[in-house]
C-alpha cells in the first residue's frame, strides 16, 4: 500500500508539472503576438490566443531571448560539423524545431525532444492534425515504436521520464542520437520540478554520455527574499514545488553544482545581467516601446529571480558558453552592512496601497492620497492617526474629487496645506492638475483619540497656475525650497508616456501660483525617475533612481541655494551606496536616511542606508522583519516620521504584481526603529 500511495503522489505531481507547460505556451504566444519575438508556429499549440499583461510578455520575451541567444551561438560554432544535435528536456509544446527549420538553421542537425508520454502524445496529435506543422516533417514518416512518437529526418519526439537514465540512454540511442556529436542540451524550468537527487542525476548522465556538449538551463533562484517567498508559494499552490531552490538558491550554487557533476566550465547570469549586458541597446529600445509599461520594480525583481546558465564538456563546445559583459551594467557592489539590524513591527491597522503619496500634516497625522489596491485604482484617501490609544486609520472625504492618481507627489506647503501634483491614471494617461489640500478645521481630529471619528472632511481646491508648466509626469519628486524669501515647489525628474526619464527642473512660486525660471548652475544630474528628494539647507538632496536606459543610479546630489539661484553639487560618498530606486528618504539632522527600494544586487534586499552628509560616509543596515507575518515588500510604498521626538518611521503600502505569481500587497503599515541607525 505505501508503494501505491507514493506512486499516486508522484503521478499527481507529474501531472501538475505538465500543467505548467500549458500555461507557459499561452504566455509565449501572447508575447509573440505583441511583437516581442517572431514565432508563427507557437499559435498552433494553443486553442486560442490570450493576451497577457505587459509584465508577463516581457518576462517570456527575456526567457525566449536567452534561450535563442544560446541556441544561435551553438549553431554558429558547430556550423561546419558533419553532425550536430539539440536535445530538449521537458520540451513541452515548444516550437523550436519548426522555427529553426523554417529559418533553414538545421543543416546537418537533428532536434530531439523528450517529455512525459502524456505530453508527447498530446503534442503528436497537435502536429499530425495541423497541416502547417505536419508539412514540415518528412512526407513518409516511419511508424512510431516504443517511446518514439514522431520520427522525422531532423526531428524526433520521445515520451519518457528523463529521471530514468537507463531508459533515456536506450531510447535516445535507438532514436538515432549520436553520443559523440556536438550536442546542445536545453532545460527550461524543468529540472527544478524534480526532487533534487533526480535533477542531479540528469545533470550527471548528460555530462557522462555527451562528452562534447553544452548544457543550457533557465530556472529560478533567490527563494528567501519577499519576492522569492511569493514565487515559492505560487508553485506550492500548483503542486509544483521548486525543489532545486533549497540546495541551489543562487547563481554561485548552481555554478558549483554543474562543476561538481562533471561539467568542465560554467557561466551563470541572472536575467538582469543578461538583459542589460547581452541584449543590444537597440533591441532593448525596440522591446520597451511595444506596450505601455510602468512595472519596473516587478520587472527587475522577476529578472533577479531567474537565471540562464551554460555549462560545457569538451573544448569545442566551450566556445558557445555565455560571455560576461565587458562592463557590467549591474554594479557588483557589496553593501557595507552594519552588524546592527533595525527592528520592524506591524501596526494593528488595515491599510494597503501601491503608488500612494504621503504627507506628514503634524506629528502623528499622516495623509495618504491616491494609489491602487487589490480593489482597483483610486484607493480611498485616508488619514493615519496616532492617538493615546495607538494608531488608527480614518477615511477622508475630499470636497473635490482628486481623480485616480498613482506615483504622484503630495508636498506639505510651508503656509499650511498640501500640494498634490502629477501622477498618472495609466501609463498612457498622465495627470496635469494640481490641488491644494487642507483639512477642514471643523472636522480635523484633535490631539486626543481619533477612534470615535468615522470620517474627516478634506478641503481640496484646484490650483490655477500661470507661467510655463512642466510637461506631465509621474515618478518624479516635488520638494519645498526657498529663494529670496519666497517658497517654491521644486519639481525634478520623473517620466511620462513619451519619455523614459526626465531630467528637467521646474519651480512653482506657491504664493503667486506661477511657474517661473530660476537660474540653476553646475552639472545637472542624469535624467531619472523613481528617485528621492528631500529638503536640505534651503535646497534639496536627491538620491538614486532609474535612468532612461533602465540602469540604476546610486549618486547623491545636492541643489544648493546661491545668490543668483541654485547650483547642483555631486557628493562623493564612501563607501558608495548600492544603487537603487523606488525607495523613500528623509533628512534627519545631517543624515540622509534612505529606506527600502529595489536594487539588482543579489545579497538580500535593500534595508536602510544612512548617508552622513557632513562626513560623506554611508552604512547599510538590514531590517529585522522576523515579527512581520507576511513578505514585506518595500517598493511603491510611502514613509513618514511617526513623531518629531522619536527616531522612528512608519512605512505604508507597498508591494506589487509579482510576475505571473499573483499580486502581493503589504496589508498593514509597519514601523522601523531608527535609533541604531542614528546613534
Amino acid at each position: 500500500m505505501p508503494t501505491t500511495n507514493t506512486k499516486k503522489k508522484k503521478q499527481g505531481r507529474d501531472t501538475a508539472v505538465q500543467g505548467t507547460n500549458d500555461s507557459s505556451v499561452v504566455s509565449k504566444v501572447s508575447a509573440a503576438a505583441q511583437g516581442y519575438f517572431h514565432d508563427v508556429f507557437l499559435q498552433h499549440f494553443v486553442c486560442k490566443v490570450s493576451r497577457r499583461a505587459p509584465l508577463i510578455n516581457r518576462g517570456y520575451y527575456v526567457r525566449w531571448r536567452a534561450v535563442d541567444h544560446c541556441v544561435t551561438r551553438f549553431l554558429q560554432i558547430t556550423e561546419n560539423c558533419p553532425r550536430r544535435q539539440i536535445l530538449s528536456l521537458g520540451a513541452g509544446f515548444d516550437s523550436l524545431y519548426f522555427r529553426l527549420h523554417a529559418d533553414e538553421e538545421l543543416h546537418r542537425a537533428v532536434v530531439f525532444e523528450v517529455d512525459f508520454p502524456d505530453v508527447a502524445r498530446r503534442k503528436t496529435a497537435l502536429i499530425t492534425s495541423n497541416i502547417t506543422l505536419r508539412g514540415m516533417l518528412d512526407p513518409h514518416l516511419p511508424s512510431p515504436t516504443g517511446p518514439v512518437y514522431v520520427s522525422s529526418g531532423q526531428y524526433r519526439l520521445l515520451g519518457l521520464d528523463i529521471r530514468e537514465e537507463s531508459q533515456v540512454e536506450e531510447a535516445l540511442g535507438a532514436a538515432g542520437l549520436d553520443w559523440a556529436a556536438p550536442t546542445l542540451i536545453l532545460s527550461e524550468v524543468v529540472l527544478t520540478y524534480m526532487e533534487t537527487q533526480w535533477s542531479d542525476v540528469v545533470i550527471c548522465w548528460a555530462a557522462k554520455l555527451l562528452p562534447q556538449s553544452l548544457f543550457v538551463m533557465y530556472e529560478q533562484i533567490r527563494p528567501h527574499d519577499p519576492f522569492g517567498r511569493v514565487m515559492q508559494d505560487h508553485f506550492l499552490k500548483l503542486n509544483s514545488t521548486l525543489h532545486a531552490l533549497r540546495q541551489y538558491p543562487d547563481a554561485a550554487a548552481q555554478t558549483h553544482r554543474f562543476l561538481d557533476k562533471g561539467w568542465e566550465q560554467c557561466v551563470c547570469l541572472d536575467m538582469n545581467d543578461f538583459y542589460l549586458g547581452l541584449v543590444p541597446e537597440e533591441e532593448r529600445s525596440r522591446v520597451e516601446v511595444l506596450e505601455p509599461f510602468d512595472e519596473y520594480e516587478e520587472w527587475h525583481q522577476k529578472c533577479s529571480h531567474y537565471f540562464v546558465l551554460t555549462a560545457s564538456r569538451g573544448s569545442f563546445t566551450a566556445q558557445a558558453l555565455l560571455t560576461r559583459p565587458a562592463v557590467s551594467p549591474v554594479p557588483s557592489m557589496s553593501p557595507s552592512w552594519s552588524p546592527a539590524a533595525l527592528s520592524v513591527k506591524t501596526l494593528p491597522v488595515c491599510m494597503e496601497g501601491l503608488g500612494m503619496a504621503s504627507t506628514l500634516l503634524s506629528p502623528g497625522q499622516v495623509l495618504l492620497t491616491g494609489g491602487s489596491s487589490r480593489g482597483g485604482r483610486g484607493a480611498v484617501t485616508r488619514l493615519l492617526l496616532r492617538g493615546r490609544g495607538g494608531w488608527s486609520s480614518v477615511s477622508v472625504e475630499p470636497s473635490v474629487d482628486l481623480g485616480v492618481r498613482l506615483y504622484h507627489t503630495a508636498t506639505p506647503r510651508p503656509g499650511g496645506g498640501v500640494v498634490v501634483y502629477g501622477g498618472r491614471s495609466s501609463p498612457l494617461n498622465p495627470i496635469t492638475s494640481l490641488f491644494r489640500v487642507t483639512l477642514d478645521p471643523c472636522g480635523a481630529p484633535g490631539p486626543g483619540d481619533p477612534e470615535d471619528r468615522d470620517a474627516v472632511r478634506l478641503c481640496a481646491e484646484q490650483m490655477v497656475c500661470t507661467g510655463d508648466p512642466p510637461p506631465p509626469r509621474w515618478r518624479h519628486t516635488a520638494t519645498n525650497v526657498s529663494h529670496k524669501g519666497k517658497d517654491f515647489l521644486f519639481v525634478f525628474g520623473g517620466k511620462n508616456e513619451s519619455q523614459a526619464a526626465l531630467g528637467d527642473a521646474h519651480f512653482l512660486c506657491l504664493d503667486q501660483q506661477h511657474w517661473t525660471e530660476i537660474p540653476v548652475e553646475g552639472a545637472a544630474p542624469e535624467a531619472r525617475h523613481s528617485h528621492s528628494a528631500c529638503p536640505y539647507q534651503g535646497g534639496v538632496v536627491a538620491f538614486g533612481g532609474l535612468d532612461r536606459w533602465g540602469v540604476l543610479l546610486g549618486d547623491t546630489v545636492v541643489l544648493r541655494p546661491t545668490d543668483r539661484g541654485f547650483s547642483w553639487e555631486r557628493i562623493e560618498v564612501q563607501p558608495p551606496p548600492v544603487p537603487r530606486y523606488s525607495h523613500s528618504a528623509h533628512v534627519i539632522g545631517e543624515k540622509l536616511v534612505v529606506v527600502g527600494g529595489v536594487w539588482l544586487h543579489s545579497d538580500g534586499v535593500p534595508g536602510v542606508v544612512v548617508i552622513d552628509l557632513s562626513t560623506r560616509s554611508s552604512v547599510e543596515l538590514r531590517l529585522d522583519t522576523t515579527s512581520v507575518p507576511w513578505p514585506l515588500m518595500l517598493h511603491s510604498f510611502c514613509s513618514e516620521p511617526t513623531d518629531l521626538e522619536e527616531p522612528e518611521l512608519v512605512l505604508m503600502g507597498g508591494g506589487g504584481n509579482c510576475f505571473s505569481f499573483g499580486t502581493h500587497v503589504n496589508p498593514r503599515p509597519v514601523t522601523v526603529d531608527l535609533r541604531p541607525a542614528l546613534g
